[in-house]
């Protein structure tokens, strides 16, 4: 029934449900809509705690040789 109202396909929605990486958001979003629950779609990354952290702490970042002399 949620694929129907989805429309999408069975695949797609297991897909969704194992939280694989590879399902546009749009798919992702025609199902929140359908179980009701798009108003909750901006909350999902709005408290992302270590998200935080490891942006304020910055990643390493590889330099990059230097440039040959000509």
């Amino acid at each position: 029934m949620v694929t129907e109202r989805a429309g999408i396909g069975r695949n797609t929605l297991i897909s969704i449900e194992k939280g694989l990486p590879s399902v546009s958001i749009g798919n992702y979003l025609n199902v929140l809509k359908v179980l009701r629950l798009e108003n909750d779609f901006l909350e999902l990354a709005k408290d992302d705690i270590l998200g935080r952290k490891l942006q304020d702490i910055g990643l390493i970042t590889k330099k990059r040789a230097p440039k040959r002399a000509k």
